[in-house]
């Protein structure tokens, strides 16, 4: 599929291409990548900027980063783009940030159709201003037929919150009687969460250096592999995604199983063996 030559003409280098090829060679790509982009407000006061200005200068590090994951055959790209705890900035901050959110679904249209990029949103999108939900919405439409890269923005999202929504969601299905108790297991709460329909995150990145989860993706990232760089968002670029990527690929994956186990091949929990702990433990905290 050919590359979208838009208003900043870009195009693939070479020597990006090779980059891209020692990656998938060094071992296996994560399937689903979580980002936590952190570091706009301090990027701009470090410049004496206002904050708006590090908030746009992010948008050119979510498309390249974006354009990145696409090229490498990564499936899934998930950005914590506005927290429920980002309402308590400043008013015209907020409403600076989805003006800027609505000019960036504009002006990547375009680039997604031409490359498969499909666009997501998960989080209490119901509490967004009516035209930003409008815009996100048709963004969603025009792009869900696309097969590549699913790219979902976390907005107004909370990690509690979908799971508080999940145990409302189980309990509903309990008190009506479709479910008992002793049939909550872990799928069924995956299941019940706006992440569903895509897998865990094998990689999650943090920008800026701090060393917390703000929230984002508290059951899904229970497993993934953990890469914290002090680059603050707007400077990060493909090659700071490339060396988190490089970092993954020389981690150990146990999932509980220990190294040995591993090399023998042995696989993870299988169902079977997970629906015998899951009954045990429910007899066990009766």
């Amino acid at each position: 599929m050919r590359k979208f030559l838009g208003p900043d003409k870009y195009q693939q280098t070479e020597d990006d291409k090779r980059v891209q090829h020692e990656l998938r060679a060094l071992g296996k790509l994560p399937r689903h990548i979580a980002v936590i982009m952190d570091g706009n407000g301090r990027w701009a006061e470090e410049r004496g900027l206002p904050r708006a200005a590090g908030h746009q200068a992010g948008i050119a590090s979510l498309r390249d980063v974006t354009r990145s994951s696409r090229e490498l055959g990564i499936g899934y790209l998930t950005v914590y783009a506005f927290s429920t705890e980002n309402w308590k900035r400043p008013k015209r901050e907020v409403s600076m940030l989805f003006r800027l959110l609505v000019k960036m679904l504009r002006d990547e249209m375009q680039e997604m159709l031409e490359n498969g990029v499909r666009l997501k949103t998960i989080g209490q999108t119901s509490l967004l201003p009516k035209g930003v939900q409008e815009e996100l919405s048709d963004a969603i439409e025009r792009t869900s037929k696309n097969k590549g890269l699913t790219l979902t923005l976390a907005l107004s999202y909370s990690g509690r919150w979908d799971l508080i929504r999940a145990m409302q969601t189980i309990a509903l299905e309990v008190r009506s009687g479709k479910m008992s108790p002793e049939d909550i297991s872990e799928e069924v709460i995956r299941r019940s969460l706006t992440t569903a329909e895509m897998p865990d995150p094998d990689l999650l990145v943090r920008t800026s250096g701090e060393l917390r989860l703000s929230n984002f993706l508290l059951w899904e990232l229970a497993y993934s592999e953990i890469h914290v760089t002090k680059t603050l968002w707007p400077d990060f670029r493909r090659e700071h995604l490339y060396e988190a990527i490089r970092e993954y690929q020389t981690r150990e994956r146990r999932f509980g199983l220990t190294g040995a186990q591993l090399k023998k091949g042995e696989d993870v929990v299988s169902p079977e063996h997970q629906s015998y702990v899951d009954k045990l433990i429910s007899r066990i905290t009766r």
